[in-house]
């Protein structure tokens, strides 16, 4: 009988640790750490200990963790950590729309809004190529808006499946976001779960599913980048009934 005290040969461990920051909010927390030094010579401690609270949460609004992401056929994750805000079938943005992109019939779309406690680091939902990346300049609504869909500052994203499945999202500014940083460019490989960005200080993500394929989760149901499963597809209908 093997020991309870070890793990089976060929596993091991795992334990948690401390989520990494990204290196994009190296320089934001270099900028608050200077202006607290500078506070603590010439202001005083009264205005040093709001700046140190600040350095510490824009850290952990930059956090990195290590995700794990399921492997299936067919399975769509989230590309986002946040609320599931909208499960809806609703005709698609132009720049998805048409030969090149998802088509032009209605697809379902998920939604999910990320606070600026969230992380904001933001996976492909699928294994493939990139095939578009369509930077639109534009508002900062309220990210939680339906019209900030069609008037914030946006970048929609369609990666194509190893089998020429198509599936686009959106990465959409919100009230407080004020920039959107992509880590992907067309004809880019990634894998299910890849980092292909972030949004900067609360946003929101739209993923539309294909035709076939069923959503998995509800409303008001918090997601997590790379890990939670948004739709998998339909199982076929019985043919008939078990004797």
């Amino acid at each position: 009988m093997a020991s309870l005290d070890k793990p089976p040969v060929g596993t091991t461990t795992v334990k948690w640790r401390f989520p990494a920051m990204h290196p994009e909010g190296r320089k934001y927390v270099l900028i608050v750490g200077v202006a607290a030094l500078l506070a603590a010579v010439w202001l005083g401690w009264f205005w040093t200990w709001p700046l140190i609270g600040l350095g510490i949460w824009v850290a952990a609004f930059f956090r990195d963790p290590v995700r794990v992401t399921p492997q299936g056929d067919g399975l769509i994750v989230a590309p986002a950590d946040g609320l599931v805000t909208m499960v809806q079938r609703v005709p698609l943005p132009p720049e998805l729309a048409g030969p090149n992109g998802l088509g032009d019939k209605p697809l379902v779309r998920v939604s999910i809004f990320m606070s600026v406690f969230d992380v904001h680091i933001n996976r492909t939902p699928v294994a493939g190529t990139i095939r578009q990346v369509v930077y639109i300049s534009g508002k900062f609504l309220n990210a939680d808006l339906d019209k900030a869909s069609d008037e914030n500052e946006r970048q929609h994203i369609v990666v194509e499946t190893r089998d020429g499945q198509r599936i686009g999202f959106t990465q959409i500014a919100g009230l407080v976001a004020r920039r959107i940083v992509g880590f992907v460019k067309p004809g880019d490989m990634v894998v299910a779960g890849q980092r292909v960005g972030l949004i900067r200080f609360g946003s929101r993500v739209d993923v539309f599913l294909p035709e076939g394929i069923e959503p998995q989760v509800a409303l008001g149901q918090r997601s997590i980048a790379g890990e939670t499963v948004l739709g998998r597809p339909a199982m076929p209908a019985a043919s008939g009934i078990a004797q």
